[in-house]
């Protein structure tokens, strides 16, 4: 099975056209202040419509409140959301929509963890552990530390790039994977040379593997 590719932290509509060009699957969006790629509802909803048909537009929040993305949503949207948070799984279950759960990884039991407690999550993603820092932190992990049989669709993030991401692919054999800064020439604005870098090696190991 091919495997899926989202490109997280997208700013500017080009750059969401170039990724859906080379065949992305999905764009991320982040509606979290204090992050570099943080995007306004306005803003989000010019690379939403600058998208065509096919393309997932997923919307990333931290610690936000229901109000907080009911006010995305109102103006953007949004085909999934992304909890990158604490969020329990009652928060996420609120709203009603299709949601992945980022899970930071610091050792195999938070994964299993993860599995058990959010079972209406259409995934999990596993990101790289930093003490303050909710996710992009450009970071691999150990990627032994996922559990070789779990039963919840996985997508590998955390300091993915076009040098590592068939080692990724091979160790983890993940469902998808996310990349935000290892195709980016400065934060927040995509390099076209680097996603389809990237792009490439992706489908290049779905090929090697079918």
């Amino acid at each position: 099975m091919r495997t899926r590719i989202k490109i997280c932290g997208i700013t500017r509509p080009e750059d969401a056209v170039t990724a859906a060009q080379l065949g992305v699957d999905a764009i991320g969006l982040v509606f979290y202040a204090p992050s570099p790629r943080v995007v306004a509802p306005m803003q989000a909803e010019k690379i939403a419509q600058a998208l065509p048909p096919f393309v997932t537009t997923v919307g990333l929040f931290v610690n936000a409140t229901v109000e907080e993305i009911h006010q995305a949503l109102a103006v953007v949207r949004l085909d999934l959301l992304q909890f990158h948070g604490d969020e329990t799984p009652a928060q996420c279950d609120v709203l009603g929509l299709p949601y992945i759960k980022a899970v930071r990884v610091r050792e195999p039991a938070d994964v299993l963890r993860a599995a058990a407690q959010y079972r209406n999550a259409k995934a999990l993603l596993l990101d790289a552990y930093q003490d303050g820092t909710p996710g992009g932190t450009g970071s691999t992990f150990d990627w032994s530390m996922i559990p070789a049989h779990i039963e919840k669709t996985l997508i590998l993030a955390g300091g993915l790039n076009a040098q590592n991401v068939q080692q990724a692919l091979a160790q983890v054999k993940p469902y998808a994977v996310d990349v935000s800064g290892g195709v980016e020439a400065s934060k927040g604005i995509k390099d076209a040379a680097k996603m389809a870098a990237f792009v490439n090696q992706v489908n290049q190991y779905s090929e090697k593997t079918r």
